[in-house]
């Protein structure tokens, strides 16, 4: 039987776990179900929400601990112990030096991108999020076969950051947009022929984590699902894996930390726990995360919670590898989202989480919500990005049309014709007024510095404000997508697995996606999911190092 003091399970954010086993002088060994490293992290913006940390004091956003303590506890209403939040600010400082020094990686603020509600108290406008730079994948070796594909790519060789996706979004309405485009687009190139890979995002941390175990000697095993967890008079003491085509044990001696993504791919827990409309066929997440380490969590007597919730993430419902997302489209001017009535009923523009829980909580089959609908006109489809990678004047996939997502007339009222809504010539004449005045009376779009980050600057006075009325008019359906579920076996601050009694399971914790979020229903930051991966990564090998030190 293998041994080792600590078992990570999953090779997303739970490889910063191991590397935090290892530098708190524990041996450690990762499990992964796939045949990659990354899971969902790899296949996100890669940024992290971890407020107080070295990289936001050194770009001089330098603040009160309480300031951000009374923010997460307006934001958080309530749902979840102070306690457990409380741990990602205190282990924030730590979590960070250490990736700074056990990882290849270099990080940058995410300037202005703000909380996801700046105007609670102890908001900010400016944010308080970071992200990792580009990093050269092949500076992995054979390694670099390990890391993830992501489903979609850019067109062109170019490492996308987050701050740098603002500005192309604007590509076509922004000098800075071009310039922005031309230095990523050199960075790629320019790096291909200097025979280097530059990836961004949560490439670009997955890469850098492998790159930090492997320079800790932390071994990883891939392919090697959990099949169940080894329990000795009431305490974990290892896992069973599936390795080979056989069954093999390790021994934990300090304990088991389950890191492995939630629920997102297993219709059948979705629709218990969430929505019969929901089967996570327009999740961003991967596909491994199926919930069964939940699952055999759950088998063991571990209590779940906040079951219900998904880090959700309007979508266009796509044919494809991956939905569309909507993210800066939905703050920019000339848009419209409206029920199967025609009617608008919510913020655009309002952070991607609060815009699915909208959608999913409104739904009925007597006033349908699901699908949803974009409307823009062409004036909107000349000026911005589409859908995570259509450009600006490009026509809308063909494939769109065929799959009935997707609609175009010449007319708005041909338009609301085709789409069965008469309540949408009078929607978008009520929303035209109101784009023309600079204010939306009815929910108050462009109002929250979060709206503004994503709109556009050359509007005024609102820049996520503008009338929807040159023809030809379309419609693309918009869904309840995400970038995984959040909810999972109930912890504690240190992120201790807890019974359904309250009392915490020896040896076994969890940490991110399969865990309870620590915000409960809530989304207070951009990276805020990978953020809480990272700290209780951090919280949990700090605490299984002191247990029997």
């Amino acid at each position: 039987m293998e041994e080792v003091d600590v078992v990570v399970v999953g090779a997303g954010t739970g490889m910063f776990a191991a590397l935090a086993a290892a530098h708190h002088g524990m041996s450690a060994l990762v499990v992964e179900k796939s045949p990659y490293v990354g899971g969902s992290t790899s296949l996100s913006g890669g940024g992290f929400w971890i407020p107080g940390n070295s990289v936001l004091e050194e770009n001089g956003q330098k603040e009160d601990p309480e300031r951000i303590q009374t923010y997460l506890r307006e934001a958080t209403r309530g749902e979840v112990e102070d306690e457990r939040w409380q741990t990602h600010i205190d282990a924030g400082r730590a979590t960070v030096d250490l990736l700074r020094s056990m990882t290849p990686l270099k990080f940058q603020f995410m300037t202005e991108y703000a909380d996801y509600f700046p105007e609670l108290p102890g908001g900010s406008a400016t944010g308080r999020a970071c992200e990792p730079k580009p990093f050269d994948a092949k500076s992995l070796g054979a390694d670099r076969a390990l890391l993830r594909e992501p489903k979609l790519k850019a067109p062109f060789p170019m490492p996308i950051t987050s701050r740098a996706y603002k500005w192309l979004n604007l590509v076509a309405r922004s000098p800075k947009g071009v310039l922005t485009g031309a230095r990523q687009l050199g960075l790629g190139v320019g790096g291909m022929a200097l025979g280097r890979e530059y990836l961004a995002g949560g490439q670009a941390l997955a890469a850098g984590l492998l790159a930090g175990l492997r320079k800790a000697g932390v071994p990883i095993w891939t392919e090697s699902p959990l099949e169940d967890l080894i329990v000795e008079d009431g305490r974990v003491t290892g896992v069973v894996v599936e390795r080979d085509g056989r069954k093999t044990s390790v021994r934990a001696r300090r304990g088991v930390i389950l890191a492995t993504g939630g629920f997102d791919r297993n219709a059948g827990m979705r629709h218990e726990f969430q929505s019969p409309y929901v089967d996570g066929s327009w999740s961003f997440g991967a596909e491994s995360n199926t919930g069964d380490v939940i699952s055999i969590a759950r088998n063991h007597g571990a209590d779940l919670a906040f079951m219900d919730a998904a880090w959700w993430f309007p979508a266009v419902p796509a044919p494809g590898p991956m939905p569309g997302a909507l993210l800066a489209e939905r703050s920019l001017p000339g848009q419209i989202i409206v029920n199967g009535s025609g009617r608008r009923f919510m913020n655009e523009a309002v952070n991607y989480m609060t815009a699915g829980q909208i959608i999913t909580s409104k739904h009925s089959p007597e006033d349908p919500h699901i699908p949803a609908w974009l409307i823009f006109d062409q004036r909107y489809r000349n000026r911005y990005l589409f859908g995570g990678g259509i450009f600006p004047r490009q026509p809308l996939p063909k494939a769109w049309y065929e799959a009935g997502i997707a609609k175009q007339e010449p007319t708005l009222e041909k338009l609301a014709s085709s789409l069965g809504m008469a309540e949408l010539p009078a929607t978008v004449e009520r929303f035209n007024s109101l784009a023309r005045a600079g204010r939306d009376d009815d929910f108050g779009r462009g109002d929250s510095a979060y709206d503004r980050y994503y709109g556009d600057p050359t509007i005024s006075p609102n820049p996520c404000l503008g009338p929807i009325d040159a023809g030809p008019y379309y419609a693309v359906q918009v869904v309840p997508g995400d970038l995984g579920t959040c909810g999972g076996v109930r912890a504690d601050a240190n992120g201790q697995a807890l019974a359904t009694d309250g009392t915490p399971i020896p040896g076994l914790y969890a940490i991110g996606n399969a865990a309870g979020n620590a915000f409960g229903r809530v989304y207070p930051g951009p990276g805020a999911t990978i953020g809480q991966g990272l700290t209780f990564g951090y919280a949990a090998a700090r605490n299984l190092a002191d247990v029997e030190s």
